[in-house]
């Protein structure tokens, strides 16, 4: 598929503003991994190709397991994944496929047993700056960048 627009060029001053919320949320209460595996959990929920070779890359270099990056997709199956993981990962897909789960209040009260408030409202804001860009990706044709 063709790219479309480049949002990064036509669009600057936003694209500036989620850029601070980035670096905002990269010095929140959410650890590197945890962030990163819920970015690209929810980017392959929303079929963002760009974004999911970017955060696999950015696991990647940080060595994460490679049966995380495996079994991501099915995580609910795989045992790879702590408590905390797996409720930050069902609050991730509640999150983002919200039309359909109305975020259910046992999803909520499981992440709240894993989560302080703070840290799950830091949380829910990296899925929304996440859903964010992969619309922003999908919408135009993103194309994913070449691995090195």
């Amino acid at each position: 598929m063709a790219e479309r627009i480049d949002y990064f060029e036509v669009a600057k001053e936003p694209l500036k503003a989620m850029t601070k919320v980035e670096q905002v949320l990269h010095e929140s209460s959410i650890e590197f991994e945890l962030r990163e595996m819920v970015k690209l959990r929810a980017s392959q929920i929303n079929g963002c190709a760009f974004c999911v070779g970017m955060h696999t890359d950015l696991l990647r270099k940080k060595s994460v397991p490679q049966e995380k990056l495996d079994f991501l997709p099915v995580w609910e199956e795989a045992s790879c994944y702590s408590s905390r993981e797996r409720a930050a990962l069902a609050w991730a897909e509640s999150v983002t496929l919200l039309a359909e789960t109305k975020v259910p209040d046992e999803v909520y009260e499981q992440t709240l047993d894993h989560f302080s408030e703070q840290e799950l409202v830091d949380l829910t804001w990296c899925i929304a700056a996440i859903n964010t860009w992969n619309r922003m990706s999908v919408a135009f044709r993103r194309e994913p960048e070449k691995s090195a």
